[in-house]
């Protein structure tokens, strides 16, 4: 079920980024096959499977068709553990089905959100050895930028993930929905810097624009992939996109209530958390795909300047500064204690990511100027 949901879902997830994107570039978009161009994904794939499967004459042939799996099967394996419906409020979350009371998602490990962590890692193992195993200049630069780019948000996403452990107190992702029921979803008990903080992470990860500097045809042809044609280049693409999907739910997940919000008609309560849950994903994918058409890809050094130097010094920041207010609450400090550690942890929270910000740009400045000076002796010479 949780495959078919998936595949079905990516289907749609394409169609509606063409579709959307061609509306804000003001075109008409995929047109033809099925109603309003809705099975031009499935025709694109057809005709994907059927072209003929080249492999580089220097490529590691073992590695080069292990690769694509590498990248798809993480995607399909954290879709497990995302409730994507069940009644939180006056419930446990489980929903009656053919006679027996279910959760609705696959599995629910103690330990969900490192499982997340862990299989969102070995998606890297795949794009490096993509790029490394073809045998080519152009996808081995694009691998190692995409391995530089997805370990350096990794720790920033983790940051941003450890401050809602510190307040729901569990890796379960059922136990973190548990306890965003009633309203009290973590963008509001964490703040709001945390989840701005897995946004920005998320999408850098994804490799979605304005971080897509990975696939920049500009400078590297097609990115780690350019070798790849045929049914592994589909499955690229498809890991490219079930990825999208899967951290948009892990988001809703884990910062707005996963599925819980009202049931407005009793005599179908269990369809409402499950739209519910659907339309907070259909947000996020919204915003990907609005990024993609409104932002303009930024420089590498400013892509590894803001995972480094901003985001993960800004999460371990209000990763202290929650730690700090939870021990103030449960040892009975007195609310002025309290806002003064807090004052002091954002005081040199922001002192020291001043500090960083200033260095770095006194650092470009001057390397600037002195290719300037290096170029105007050129052309005097």
């Amino acid at each position: 079920v949780s495959f078919v949901l998936l595949m079905v879902s990516v289907m749609l997830m394409v169609w509606f980024e063409r579709k959307l994107i061609s509306d804000m570039q003001n075109r008409i978009g995929p047109d033809v096959a099925g109603p309003w161009g809705i099975l031009q994904t499935l025709a694109d794939g057809i005709k994907l499977f059927f072209k003929e499967d080249l492999i580089p004459e220097n490529a590691d042939r073992p590695v080069f068709k292990l690769a694509p799996y590498l990248s798809l099967v993480p995607a399909f394996l954290v879709f497990a553990i995302v409730p994507v419906g069940g009644d939180f409020r006056t419930g446990d979350g489980t929903v009656g089905l053919f006679g027996h009371r279910t959760f609705l998602q696959v599995a629910d490990p103690p330990m969900g959100i490192l499982l997340f962590l862990a299989l969102s890692s070995v998606a890297v193992y795949g794009v490096m050895l993509a790029g490394w195993s073809s045998g080519s200049k152009y996808p081995l630069l694009g691998s190692v930028r995409a391995s530089a780019q997805m370990i350096s948000y990794e720790a920033a996403l983790g940051l941003a993930i450890a401050t809602v452990f510190l307040t729901g107190g569990s890796l379960s992702t059922h136990e973190i929905v548990s306890s965003q029921s009633g309203w009290n979803w973590n963008v509001v008990t964490t703040g709001v810097v945390p989840f701005l903080v897995f946004l920005v992470a998320g999408t850098a990860e994804l490799n979605r624009p304005p971080f897509d500097l990975v696939e920049a045809e500009q400078e590297l042809v097609g990115g780690f992939h350019t070798e790849y044609s045929s049914i592994r280049f589909a499955l690229f693409f498809l890991a490219e996109f079930m990825n999208v999907i899967t951290m948009s739910a892990i988001a809703v997940t884990l910062f707005l209530g996963g599925p819980d919000g009202p049931i407005l008609v009793e005599q179908v309560a269990w369809v409402w958390p499950t739209l519910w849950f659907s339309l907070k994903v259909l947000a996020f994918l919204f915003t990907f795909v609005w990024l993609r058409a409104t932002l303009p890809r930024i420089r590498y050094d400013q892509l590894m300047d803001l995972g480094w130097k901003v985001l993960i010094p800004l999460a371990l920041g209000w990763f202290l500064l929650l730690a700090t207010l939870n021990v103030g609450r449960d040892r009975g400090w007195s609310p002025l204690v309290v806002v003064f550690a807090s004052v002091a942890v954002l005081w040199a929270g922001a002192a020291m990511l001043g500090g960083a910000v200033r260095k770095a740009r006194a650092e470009r400045l001057a390397l600037e100027f002195e290719s300037d000076e290096v170029l105007d002796a050129g052309d005097g010479a």
